[in-house]
C-alpha cells in the first residue's frame, strides 16, 4: 500500500501519559503521523470517523471500556490492522493472546518505564510493526479453525515418529496459525520445539493455550529436558532455543540472549539446531511473519535432507518470512496450516517409498 499522506497511527489507552509520550516518540518519523485518545468509547468513535487510521494500537489494559469486546465491534465495522500492547501480567498476557484469536495481528509488551532508552527502543520496534502491517489491505480474519479430519497416525502409517523432531518457527500473525496446525496433529505426533516471536511473559500463556486445544502435551521449553513423540514445547520469549540428539531422542537447551536477525528468540538459530541434530529427520515449518528470520536455518534443514514447508502465501498475514525461504529455494511445499501436518506425513512417507522403490 503506498500512500500520499503520512501513515496515521490511533492509540487507544487510558494512561495518557504513556499515550501521549509514545506518540511523541513516533510522530513524525518515517513517514507516521501518531495521535492518542482515551478509552472513552465517544472520544474513539470521533476519532476514528474524523482522523480514519491506518493502524490502531490498543492497550488491553483499558479500565473503561472492554478492550476485546472493542477489539471485535473494530474487526467488524473499522477493519484495519490492531496491534495490542499489554503488561508483563499474567492476565494481560491471556487479554492479549486473546485479542490474537480476535484478530489482533500482532502483541507487544509496554515498556517498563514510560520514557526514556526503553520508551525509545519500544517506539523503534513498533514503527516497524506499524510500516509492515499498513502494507496489509485488508487484514485476516482468525484462521478458521479445523474440526477432525487431521493427519493421521504415524505409527498406522508405517513410521516411528520418535525418530523424528518437528521445528515450527512464526512471528506477526503466528499464535492462530500455531494454533490451527496443532488443532490437526495425530497423538503421536513427533516431538516438537516452537518458536513464535512474542514477549517473554507470555510464552508460557501461549503454550498453555495450546496445550488446551491439542492432542499433544504443550508447556513452555525447560532447559535440559527430553521431549519425544505427542510433546511440544515452546520457547521462552528472551532466549534461543535449540536442539540436541540424546540417547532418549531429543533435548531441548537454551543458549543466549543476543539477537539474531532482529529476534531473540530467533527461529534461524533453532531451526540450525534441529538441522544438525537430526539431519534427514528433520521437519521444518516456517508460517507467516515479517522479515527473514527462519530462512536460513529452513535452507540448513533442506540441505541436511529433512522435509520443509513454508506457509502459502493467501493464508499468512504477513507474506515475509515464508516468500524469502522460498525464494532461496529453503522448501519442500507450501500449505495453509491446517493442511501442514498432513503434508508433510505424505512428504515423508513418499520420500520413503522413494527410497525403496527398485
Amino acid at each position: 500500500m503506498r500512500l500520499d499522506r503520512p501513515l496515521r497511527v490511533l492509540i487507544v489507552s487510558d494512561s495518557a501519559v504513556f499515550a501521549r509520550a509514545l506518540a511523541a516518540e513516533i510522530d513524525g518519523r518515517h513517514g507516521i503521523h501518531a495521535l492518542c485518545v482515551s478509552g472513552d468509547i465517544v472520544a474513539l468513535r470521533e476519532q476514528l470517523l474524523q482522523y480514519h487510521p491506518d493502524v490502531i494500537l490498543l492497550d488491553v489494559t483499558l479500565r473503561a471500556l472492554d478492550a476485546l469486546g472493542l477489539l471485535r465491534r473494530l474487526r467488524q465495522y473499522y477493519p484495519v490492522p490492531v496491534i495490542v500492547a499489554a503488561d508483563d501480567t499474567a492476565r494481560d498476557a491471556d487479554r492479549a493472546l486473546r485479542a490474537a484469536r480476535g484478530g489482533a495481528l500482532d502483541i507487544v509488551r509496554k515498556p517498563l518505564a514510560g520514557r526514556g532508552t526503553a520508551l525509545r527502543a519500544f517506539a523503534a520496534d513498533l514503527i516497524t510493526r506499524i510500516r509492515t502491517l499498513a502494507t496489509v489491505a485488508q487484514p485476516a480474519l482468525p484462521i478458521a479453525r479445523a474440526h477432525g479430519g487431521g493427519a493421521a497416525s504415524w505409527h498406522a502409517s508405517g513410521l516411528r515418529p520418535a525418530q523424528y523432531i518437528v521445528a515450527i518457527g512464526a512471528s506477526t500473525g503466528g499464535t492462530s496459525a500455531i494454533e490451527t496446525l496443532l488443532r490437526r496433529v495425530p497423538p503421536d505426533f513427533p516431538a516438537t520445539v516452537i518458536v513464535q516471536h512474542m514477549p517473554a511473559d507470555f510464552t508460557r500463556s501461549f503454550a498453555a493455550r495450546l496445550s488446551s486445544l491439542s492432542t499433544l502435551s504443550v508447556s513452555e521449553a525447560v532447559d535440559g529436558e527430553n521431549i519425544g513423540p505427542g510433546r511440544a514445547v515452546v520457547a521462552r520469549g528472551d532466549t534461543h532455543l535449540t536442539v540436541r540428539r540424546t540417547g532418549y531422542g531429543w533435548s531441548v537447551h537454551y543458549a543466549g540472549q543476543d539477537l539474531v536477525n532482529r529476534h531473540c528468540p530467533s527461529v534461524d538459530v533453532l531451526f540450525e539446531s534441529v538441522a544438525a541434530a537430526a539431519g534427514e529427520r528433520a521437519v521444518g515449518i516456517l508460517m507467516t511473519g515479517m522479515g527473514a528470520d527462519g530462512a536460513q536455518g529452513l535452507l540448513a534443514i533442506r540441505r541436511a535432507g529433512g522435509v520443509t514447508v513454508a506457509q502459502s502465501k493467501e493464508s499468512c498475514v504477513v507474506f515475509g518470512m515464508p516468500k524469502v525461504a522460498m525464494e532461496l529455494g529453503a522448501t519442500t511445499c507450501a500449505a495453509a496450516p491446517d493442511e501442514m501436518p498432513a503434508r508433510v506425513l505424505r512428504a515423508i512417507l513418499d520420500r520413503q517409498g522413494a527410497f525403496t522403490r527398485p
